[in-house]
């Protein structure tokens, strides 16, 4: 063990053992570098890696506290293995290898690739003693030791799921396919928002569902007319993203989100809420799974816009049923996400790199938040809601300026511009804007393209 791993065993034993209690406060850095007899970076390194597992967490100026939240129970669903003479059940023994002998396996044995050049160019940090990569298809739903760090993630954001909850993907985009197959037929209908997730939309229509555009606003969708189009269509599902809104950048209220679930519930329809900056975003804010807890939301949640969007994870959380049902689907379309993919992110996050990193990450989102906003003021647009902590700000047009027509002038300037009416599904009421990514929306080529069509 390295002098990291022994501080963090020492201390999950004290915890363990009843040593230190829930809530207590723990040795500062300086006082364990004493007691340990290590430097103050590895008490550091320890503790950050004792709050990415749920087992400590960090309060500014205040130091490190034993986690008051306990993991949920487990729901094991009793794994029953059919006689594989079905498509599923035969693919779903190949993931999950529960025997011995396996005459019926669709590939080579792992050990097979683990001395070949693939084995040691994916696994150059392995070291002595670390059981050997699995090169085979792994586990369905995902690789359990992630699920269990994404469990607790949940529960930090005050959503009480398990591991046998969580169902990894290949990205948000993969989590709502999964879903729109699940439930869908030709004809369903389906409310979304509007201006909202445009790729979505060609997912819906892809399925041949019926959509539905619920105008969305600063504080969110437009409940009065969701709730009458949910009266009138009797819709299936509605996919929303309820915080840092793709694309507006504004997050729904409380008050809205209480409504839309109790509208929900009385027109039957399940609320699909996609996540993808949960992780840059305060763990606490109110999200419609933890209101809900799972009973009739979906949730979705992705890496793609933290971490990369190359490395294609995420995943879904929801009632165990319906993870079992998706789970089968996503064999069926996809065989399995990518187990190497999953084992970095998971020693990403359990190494505590993943956490340094989202604080370096929210840090320069703010500062671009804040200088993408002064610098659309000083030349005259102002006409926009303070985004909520993703990327994206959305900027109304001076009247009469066309987005489209801007955007294909920012083209011919080299200037790449999201027009705000491809978001749309409903273009009544609507009035021009483009989606500006605060990262690029100071740039002075941009800020001369606009000044010219100041108001």
């Amino acid at each position: 063990m390295t002098r990291i791993e022994r501080v963090v065993a020492a201390i999950s034993r004290l915890i363990a053992e009843g040593h230190l209690a829930p809530g207590m406060r723990i040795a500062s850095v300086r006082a364990a570098a004493r007691e340990y007899g290590v430097s103050k970076n590895t008490i550091v390194e320890a503790y950050e890696r004792l709050v990415a597992a749920g087992t400590l967490v960090s309060r500014a100026g205040s130091g490190f506290f034993v986690a008051t939240a306990r993991k949920p129970p487990a729901n094991p669903r009793p794994m029953l293995i059919a006689e594989a003479t079905d498509h599923v059940s035969l693919l779903r023994e190949q993931l999950d290898k529960h025997y011995a002998v396996r005459v019926g396996d669709g590939r080579p044995p792992s050990d097979w690739t683990d001395g070949s050049e693939l084995g040691r160019h994916l696994h150059p940090r392995r070291k002595r003693g670390d059981a050997p990569p699995d090169h085979g298809y792994g586990t369905p739903q995902g690789y359990e030791p992630l699920r269990a760090r994404l469990a607790q993630m949940l529960i930090e954001r005050g959503i009480a799921a398990g591991p046998d909850q969580i169902l990894t993907t290949f990205g948000a985009n993969h989590g709502l396919d999964l879903v729109i197959r699940h439930f869908l037929e030709p004809g369903d209908a389906v409310l979304v928002d509007s201006p909202g997730y445009y790729p979505l939309f060609g997912k819906l229509l892809l399925a041949r569902a019926a959509i539905v555009p619920v105008a969305r606003g600063t504080e969110g969708p437009d409940l009065d007319a969701l709730e009458a189009r949910a009266a009138e269509t009797r819709p299936k599902l509605y996919f929303t993203q309820a915080l840092a809104h793709n694309p507006t950048g504004t997050s729904m209220s409380l008050a809205a989100m209480h409504r839309l679930l109790r509208i929900a519930d009385r027109y039957g329809f399940l609320v699909v809420e996609d996540d993808p900056f949960a992780d840059i975003l305060p763990a606490l804010a109110p999200r419609l799974a933890a209101l809900d807890q799972l009973a009739r939301v979906v949730y979705v949640c992705t890496f793609s816009k933290t971490l990369s969007a190359s490395l294609r994870s995420g995943f879904l959380a929801a009632d165990p049923r319906l993870i079992a049902s998706l789970t089968d689907i996503k064999m069926l379309s996809v065989v399995n996400s990518s187990g190497h993919v999953e084992r970095l992110i998971h020693d990403l996050i359990a190494e505590g790199h993943y956490r340094r990193h989202l604080r370096r990450l929210t840090d320069r989102v703010a500062h671009a938040t804040a200088a993408t906003m002064a610098a659309l003021r000083r030349i005259g647009f102002a006409d926009f809601a303070p985004p909520a902590g993703g990327y994206y700000l959305w900027c109304g047009l001076p009247a009469g300026l066309d987005d489209l027509a801007l955007a294909g002038e920012a083209s011919a300037q080299g200037i790449f511009l999201a027009p705000g009416s491809l978001f749309c599904r409903d273009r009544v009421g609507y009035r021009p804007a483009i989606r500006v990514n605060v990262a690029y929306g100071d740039h002075p080529a941009l800020l001369d393209l606009l000044r010219r069509h100041a108001g």
